[in-house]
């Protein structure tokens, strides 16, 4: 059975303005006629407004993907972008790649914002922070130009988007977060206000000082994520801010699934983590992964499957994997560290190299000289049984190699997710932003991890560690137990994310509130 669907195109000007409507049908036969659902007179439309940088609009539309590929037939979707900070020909080639594979989600670009950087000085957190800010007459103008046309059920807002959930309250229009990090990241981040506001010292001055968290694993001071590490940072204040909102929202969509994260998801609804406000509803909604052709490096193909076609010759579970993410830079120094912990463990590796802090590329991945970076001989030593890739490798498609046996990672959530939909076990290596979180889930609460250890101050990690964990891993009985608990746990993803799993369910019961609404008005 099929069904003709009335569809609507918002023309906009080039400073952004809607200048026109454009509607028409499309013809749906591959999906069935719901006879108890009215197909509605007037599209009912989701928003999304993702933070600037192409991680967080990746990870919005793929939220969008899947409103789409469940709920299709009830909503349609519009993505608000900003133009003039971390923009990127990246971004713009990953625009026009999903609006040719999934022409129902459009793309509302804001006219330019501009901002000095440099004046006053502050971190490049507050720099972004309040850039968003200074979005927000375009977030109002747009919502409500895109309600004149459909109606808006929702709102979905990334954290640091949190300037525009007063406004969508002023229109009435119910607002969501979508936390794109786990649930126990969720929960600290909810304690945060509290834990900040009885702060005194900036906690990058807390040398030696763990902060406690109610039901979750401590945390070193220092490795706070980094906006809120200097109080006299503008992004401190902001960081405050958008988390004391996040209680204020209609619900917040997490990129979890219960069976990965039980306590944390508990621990949330119990209260504990917000004592003195209700805590808002939490949607488990994932594990969201996302789709890897759509982003692909400039000039890499020819390397990326030089990986792939070698990982197919290598024996099942023997490869460990390094990669540490966009930002995953390492110094020098480091870099020779890495190499000879590889070397020093005996076992077979594929690596991902950058360059490291300092060195200014050209314009292609070539730039990265491995002869220079490695220990002299290094390659022709390892070249049997290890692979060093430049910049960037399609690390889904890796992951999902029969022969890769474990995960060298820096704890970004993507790539936690992208382990565990694999059934890979990790070695944890944070560097930035949450993933010191991350790190103590993984090992302590999860058990799916083995933690390096790191240098106080700057993170380093010698090479005897490098070879000590990757040992553990891939030789141990812990290390066994760990790959058999994250096989299992690629089993639970698989169920989550099916018809009748978990996340699915709890997506369906959402879209059931955004529908109420929408019969209520009729």
């Amino acid at each position: 059975m099929s069904y003709t669907r009335t569809t609507t195109q918002y023309l906009f000007s080039p400073d952004g303005l809607l200048i026109g409507v454009k509607r028409g049908t499309r013809h749906h036969p591959h999906l069935a006629t719901n006879p108890s659902q009215r197909a509605p007179t007037m599209e009912d439309t989701i928003v999304l407004y993702p933070s600037p940088e192409i991680g967080h609009v990746i990870s919005m539309v793929e939220l969008g993907k899947l409103i789409l590929h469940r709920h299709g037939r009830q909503f349609a979707i519009t993505v608000l972008l900003t133009t003039g900070f971390a923009d990127s020909p990246s971004i713009t080639s990953y625009i026009g790649s999903i609006s040719r594979s999934h022409p129902s989600i459009s793309f509302h670009r804001f006219p330019l914002v501009s901002v000095d950087p440099a004046n006053p000085p502050r971190s490049r957190a507050a720099v972004l922070f309040e850039f968003i800010r200074q979005n927000s007459a375009n977030v109002l103008q747009s919502l409500r130009d895109i309600s004149a046309a459909s109606t808006v059920r929702a709102l979905i807002i990334d954290l640091f988007c949190t300037p525009a959930l007063p406004m969508a309250k002023e229109l009435n229009i119910p607002t969501y977060y979508f936390y794109t990090s786990g649930a126990s990241a969720l929960a600290a981040f909810l304690y945060f206000p509290r834990l900040l506001e009885r702060s005194t010292k900036s906690f990058k001055d807390q040398d030696g000082v763990v902060l406690d968290f109610p039901g979750l694993p401590p945390l070193k001071a220092t490795q706070m994520p980094e906006p809120t590490l200097d109080q006299n940072d503008p992004a401190y204040g902001e960081m405050c801010y958008f988390c004391d909102h996040m209680t204020k929202a209609d619900g917040i969509l997490v990129n979890t699934f219960e069976a990965l994260e039980p306590k944390a998801v508990e621990l949330i609804a119990s209260g504990a983590c917000v004592p003195d406000a209700p805590t808002p509803p939490v949607y488990c909604i994932g594990p969201l992964i996302s789709d890897e052709s759509s982003r692909a490096g400039d000039g890499t193909v020819g390397g990326q499957q030089d990986c792939l076609s070698w990982l197919d010759k290598q024996p099942e579970k023997s490869v460990v994997f390094l990669c540490f993410g966009s930002r995953g830079t390492f110094s020098a120094e480091q870099v020779k560290e890495v190499a000879v912990g590889l070397e020093k463990s005996g076992h077979r590796f594929l690596w991902v190299v950058k360059n490291p802090f300092g060195h200014e590329p050209g314009s292609g991945n070539g730039d990265v000289d491995l002869e220079a970076l490695m220990p002299e001989g290094f390659l022709e030593r390892t070249k049997e049984r290890g692979m060093v890739v430049r910049s960037w490798a399609p690390q889904v498609a890796v992951l999902g190699k029969e022969a890769v046996g474990g995960f060298v990672t820096h704890c970004g959530w993507n790539s936690v997710l992208e382990a565990v939909a694999a059934g890979v076990a990790l070695v944890a290596w944070p560097l930035y932003a949450e993933q010191h979180m991350n790190r103590n889930f993984l090992v302590q609460e999860m058990e799916m991890a083995i933690g390096v250890e790191q240098r106080d101050g700057d993170g380093f990690v010698s090479g005897d560690e490098v070879e000590r964990a990757v040992r553990e891993l891939m030789e141990s009985e812990q290390g066994r137990k760990l790959r058999e608990k994250s096989w299992a746990m690629r089993e639970k993803a698989a169920e989550a994310m099916g018809d009748s799993g978990s996340s699915t369910t709890t997506l369906a019961e959402l879209a059931q509130t955004w529908s109420r609404a929408a019969s209520h008005e009729a």
